[in-house]
């Protein structure tokens, strides 16, 4: 059904308007006749909303638990190594569960993996405060983090898939609500946990409540697919003469380019140069991210800022990706070469640990400010994906390889950083190693960059 529904938009986005308005075949996909009249509107709507709400969720997991780690840590009795642990099990998960993604799309569509997807994220964070014990805490927060790998990996194919025309803008918008969800768990968590009377496993827990509302839009696409696939597979199964009439237009070349994508093998993305500059890209960006996610407060407290200005600086730098993570996919998508933007954000970067290290309380706003601004490469990484892939099928497989490598290259950064900080006893040595990790993080975002397809240099290699 994945790749059915892939070919079906695609090759009706590239027809004429004649062909697109000739009637699909028998046997056609049940995206192509759910894409017409009414019943495109309620279904395009219904896809929306599951791209915002699924996008919002993606990160409350991961973020609400920093803001009551000391509260969690006094709970269950955690030392301080496994609490160090739980700090990197979040890209570790992304790694090794996003790799499963593309095969599960195949077998069961996109939209339903999202959907169970959206569900694990609900069961792990309502019973992981409640689990009893550490390795219970572990194991319930690895099934959100598994529904959150799987849903990471399938959002860029989702919105290729429906709307291949809108790829910026979309990506766009799923950027900023994930921006959104990212900054809200840290600023909210504690005080409404001290609001519902100090109880940090309820602090916890109630963030469940919006990954369940992030299941409901899906489960009527994915009803409404398997309604469609039974009628489209018994007329696949009907006698030849049944299916004569239709043979005029099975030969469009919109059903012919769907049976060759069909027969296509999945992609061998491991010849492609561009997924390999694009998984780095998207390793070296994830390792700023978490670094500053995890270190920035600290560097400022020791510069002397208060903790509660500290907390300010980070929320302004996760901020900053909220309007910048709807325009930059807008403003990429109409360059035929990224690089420029890589560039910028490449700078941005360089400027903001530089004032870290030469006066980061005198112009601590400043940095937190440029710092955001160079974390953005983090929407121009998922626009790139959509991007340097022509097909569904192609664009989940992109997606996968260059999220779960992305994310392995990423799990050794934050904890070098704090080798480095506890060996030298200042930020000298750490800030130097961030600042020399965003030179590789241009030049392979340039690489990245170029307009090419991942089809062609896995054909051509």
């Amino acid at each position: 059904m994945a790749s059915e529904e892939t070919r079906a938009v695609d090759t009706r986005t590239a027809m004429s308007p004649t062909e697109r308005d000739t009637p699909a075949p028998v046997g056609a996909s049940e995206t192509t006749t759910l894409k017409k009249g009414p019943a495109r509107a309620w279904a395009t709507r219904l896809v929306v909303a599951g791209i915002v709400l699924s996008a919002v969720n993606l990160r409350p997991a991961i973020t609400s638990l920093g803001a009551l780690l000391e509260e969690v840590r006094d709970g269950l009795g955690m030392s301080g190594s496994v609490a160090g642990l739980l700090t990197s099990v979040p890209p570790l998960c992304f790694a090794v569960f996003g790799v499963m993604a593309p095969r599960l799309a195949r077998r069961f569509g996109p939209a339903a993996v999202v959907c169970a997807g959206m569900a694990a994220i609900f069961t792990g964070l309502l019973i992981r405060p409640y689990a009893g014990g550490t390795a219970g805490f572990l194991a319930a927060s690895a099934l959100a983090l598994m529904g959150i790998a799987v849903s990471n990996v399938l959002m860029p194919v989702i919105v290729k898939r429906w709307f291949p025309d809108r790829v910026g803008s979309m990506t766009g918008l799923y950027s900023m609500v994930l921006a959104l969800g990212t900054s809200l768990p840290a600023a909210v968590t504690v005080p409404m946990t001290h609001a519902l009377g100090g109880n940090w496993k309820l602090g916890l827990a109630v963030w469940a409540v919006l990954a369940a509302a992030a299941v409901v839009p899906w489960i009527p696409l994915v009803r409404e697919g398997r309604e469609r696939s039974v009628p489209a597979a018994r007329s696949a199964q009907a006698p030849a003469k049944a299916q004569a009439p239709t043979q005029a237009q099975a030969q469009t070349p919109a059903s012919a380019s769907a049976r060759a994508a069909e027969e296509q093998p999945p992609l061998r993305i491991t010849r492609s140069r561009t997924a390999w500059a694009l998984a780095v890209f998207f390793g070296l960006q994830a390792t700023a991210a978490y670094i500053t996610m995890g270190w920035m407060p600290q560097i400022f407290r020791d510069a002397g800022v208060s903790a509660g200005t500290a907390g300010l600086l980070l929320a302004v730098t996760m901020v900053m990706g909220v309007p910048l993570a709807f325009v930059i996919p807008r403003i990429a998508t109409r360059l035929p070469h990224q690089g420029p933007i890589v560039l910028v954000l490449g700078v941005c970067g360089l400027a903001g640990y530089a004032g870290l290290y030469l006066a980061p309380a005198a112009g601590a706003w400043a940095w937190a400010l440029l710092l955001g601004i160079a974390n953005c490469a983090f929407p121009l990484a998922l626009t790139m994906v959509g991007m340097r892939a022509r097909s569904g099928p192609g664009v989940a497989q992109l997606s996968a390889f260059a999220q779960s490598t992305g994310y392995l290259i990423s799990i050794p950064g934050p904890l070098l950083v704090g080798v480095l900080y506890q060996h030298s006893g200042g930020w000298g040595l750490p800030i130097a190693l961030m600042a020399a990790l965003m030179v590789p993080q241009m030049v392979v975002g340039v690489l990245a960059g170029r307009d090419r397809t991942v089809e062609e240099e896995a054909a051509t290699r």
